[in-house]
């Protein structure tokens, strides 16, 4: 059987401009609460990933009638079955997890296989678990493959997240938004996505207040209509391409983005040495080694993101000493290091830190273990020597819309193989 890789000669100067998508971890949660609508809704900006295909996918097995025209979506929820989904596709990425909260939301009920996605070691839905109790519904995972939530009737509460979580804090804002009474969130998570997800469910005539901070409130309503809703700019492609201009840029704009969001990378990358010039909605990044070392540890927004932890990793290569990384979010997200050391990269990992020391990095055969590890061995290969052979090039698909043209556009000598495998 054949699979695509993707193959990269090193050592081009990239040159242009990048239009970035609308943000994955935004339309893995909005399409998801389109559930929550009765009349219909149309998502704008959405990202032309796999992971926006499997959910558009998810929605018609609930009866719901769909039209996915580029970065459109049309949904028509007004002839919605709750049928259980304890299919393949939920297992195939972790968002599918969104479902429970919607369907709980607008049916008190819902039947739904265990969530998958990239391998990041251990990360429970406890939390949301002790979100849906607090609002008064059972549990009963007795099933291997799936999970059956139900409530006789969901009723507000006040609930503390015992860690910041971006999945529990929307999860149970979604079905806390047709629950009865106030539904008080503390410790909730700040990023820019759960804000995006609290604006289109308030589109629909929801009442959330204080997204972006740490307490949420939401006071429950009985009905939420259609609305039209675009995405905000996925700040971890921007993010990417930041670091791929970094590394081997001469001028490259990065347009429709918000630059606030990008502000925790933008002040690492500038701490290295990188020519950062900001616009309203754009950045121009230039590369200008030789970088200096730097620490990075990644946090809850507005700390440094961990999905830009493996991005950034190859930079560090390019400095003039030693530079670590600590990973607080999920500790086995070092799945890339053994790669880059392929690649003759002298990083090793250790305790949730990974020690990154100046290196000419030479192409190799490596494997993208999960999205973001892809992400990383496409910037590492991209000033490597010689032919980079990157494998399992499907979970780069699952986050990046058309990376292989993009960068092609930009200069990179870069192309996509069929190998049997």
């Amino acid at each position: 059987m054949a699979q695509e890789v993707i193959k990269i000669r090193g050592g081009q100067t990239l040159k242009g401009r990048v239009d970035i998508n609308g943000a994955k971890n935004s339309a893995v949660a909005i399409i998801p609460a389109t559930i929550m609508a009765e009349a219909p809704v149309t998502l704008e900006g959405l990202p032309k990933i796999s992971d926006v295909e499997t959910l558009v996918s998810l929605l018609e097995d609930l009866n719901i009638k769909t039209e996915l025209n580029g970065t459109t979506l049309s949904v028509d929820p007004t002839q919605i079955q709750n049928a259980p989904l304890p299919n393949n596709k939920v297992e195939s990425l972790r968002a599918s997890y969104y479902m429970m909260g919607a369907l709980l939301g607008r049916f008190k009920k819902c039947v739904i296989g265990l969530p998958g996605g990239c391998p990041l070691g251990p990360r429970p839905i406890d939390q949301h678990i002790k979100g849906f109790k607090a609002l008064g519904a059972t549990i009963d995972e007795s099933s291997l493959t799936s999970m059956k939530i139900e409530a006789d009737r969901l009723v507000g509460a006040n609930i503390y997240l015992d860690i910041v979580s971006v999945g529990a804090t929307i999860n149970i804002m979604l079905a806390a938004t047709r629950a009865e009474g106030q539904t008080i969130i503390e410790n909730a998570a700040k990023e820019p996505e759960v804000v995006d997800v609290a604006n289109f469910l308030n589109s629909l005539g929801a009442k959330i207040s204080g997204a972006g901070t740490s307490t949420i409130k939401i006071l429950g309503v009985p009905h939420l209509h259609g609305s039209r809703h675009s995405i905000i700019p996925d700040r971890i492609e921007a993010g990417t391409y930041m670091c791929i201009a970094a590394a081997c840029g001469e001028e490259v704009m990065i347009d429709n983005i918000i630059p606030k969001h990008m502000e925790p990378l933008t002040v690492k990358l500038k701490e290295l040495g990188v020519k950062i010039e900001t616009g309203d909605d754009y950045v121009i990044v230039k590369s200008s080694q030789p970088y200096q070392s730097v620490d990075i540890k990644t946090l809850v927004y507005p700390g440094f993101a961990t999905d830009l932890q493996q991005p950034i990793t190859p930079l560090l290569f390019l400095a003039n000493g030693p530079s670590f990384v600590t990973e607080t979010i999920y500790l086995e997200r070092f799945k890339h290091v053994k790669e880059l050391q392929k690649m003759n990269g002298l990083i090793t990992a250790d305790r949730g830190t990974a020690t990154i020391k100046p290196s000419q990095l030479t192409g190799a055969e490596v494997y993208a273990s999960d999205l973001r590890a892809g992400a990383c061995l496409i910037v590492a290969g991209l000033f490597a020597n010689d032919v980079t052979t990157i494998y399992n090039v499907t979970h780069i698909y699952r986050g990046y819309t058309d990376i292989v043209k993009t960068l092609k556009n930009l200069g990179a000598d870069i192309w996509t193989e069929q190998i049997e495998a």
